[in-house]
């Protein structure tokens, strides 16, 4: 099945890789929902305002709620576009119908305030702070203070690649605080100089800071080479194939253009 589900996602995305430009816009009118992974917000948004200016008869409305919202929301009707940043499963695909498009990859970087000095660690003392056996800065070479742990509920695509692939499915001790999204994440981390937490490496900047995992920094190089590897890709589901402005949004974010807003937001184009 896992097969079947990539060789999909491959066509699906030459069939829709051939158009490009906004003119496939001219003659639509109507809404288009979209909803999911927080991930992509900056994405979305910037795609949605280029065709809303282009064609105000088009009216885009964009939402969070994470990957497992997206998928459910698509599936169930609610949205014309379900954002994920995991491949939905062959459980979703088969229940809801979905067709999958892969538009970009996006790394998942742990964070901390950048006044922490603890700034690189092994991926073993990674996995013991989460599940809470290293519970001070100070034994990791950082100041004599509680770590504050955050993380994202079970439905976050974000969380899903971090746990699985940071901390090798470990655990994540109960104490550890909870947040909606990506934005979020990173409000806790810049307010909270001994908090630690993990965001899309598209959405790091100076008011945070990445850690280095054994030896290898998070960064878009990094995740690209492969050499950095606690990464996953961003994908637009649509119930059945896309259909309408659905189909032309999501050609738009493959097209060259939208490959390159991609890369502008700070992840890895498909193409």
């Amino acid at each position: 099945m896992k097969k079947i589900i990539v060789l999909a996602i491959i066509l699906l995305q030459a069939g829709f890789c051939l158009a490009s430009g906004l003119d496939a816009f001219k003659e639509e009118k109507g809404i288009l929902r979209i909803s999911g992974g927080t991930a992509h917000i900056p994405v979305m948004k910037e795609v949605a305002k280029r065709i809303m200016t282009f064609n105000p008869d088009i009216q885009i409305i964009i939402a969070g709620g994470g990957s497992g919202a997206g998928i459910k929301q698509v599936g169930e009707g609610l949205v014309n576009i379900g954002n994920s940043g995991r491949q939905a499963t062959e459980t979703e695909v088969k229940k809801y119908g979905l067709a999958l498009y892969k538009w970009a990859i996006d790394g998942v970087a742990a964070v901390v305030n950048p006044h922490n000095p603890v700034k690189k660690l092994t991926n073993k003392q990674l996995q013991d702070i989460y599940a809470g056996r290293i519970s001070n800065w100070k034994n990791l070479g950082g100041d004599d203070r509680a770590i504050n742990i955050y993380t994202r509920d079970a439905s976050s695509g974000t969380r899903a690649v971090f746990w699985k692939k940071a901390l090798k499915k470990g655990e994540i001790i109960g104490r550890a605080n909870f947040v909606a999204s990506n934005g979020a994440m990173k409000s806790a981390v810049v307010n909270n100089p001994y908090a630690i937490g993990y965001i899309s490496v598209g959405y790091v900047d100076s008011t945070v800071m990445q850690v280095t995992l054994d030896g290898v920094t998070p960064t878009l190089e990094t995740v690209r080479t492969g050499q950095y590897k606690v990464a996953r890709g961003l994908f637009s589901n649509t119930k059945g194939s896309a259909k309408g402005i659905a189909k032309k949004f999501i050609d738009y974010l493959l097209s060259p253009d939208g490959q390159a807003i991609a890369a502008q937001k700070g992840f890895i184009p498909v193409k």
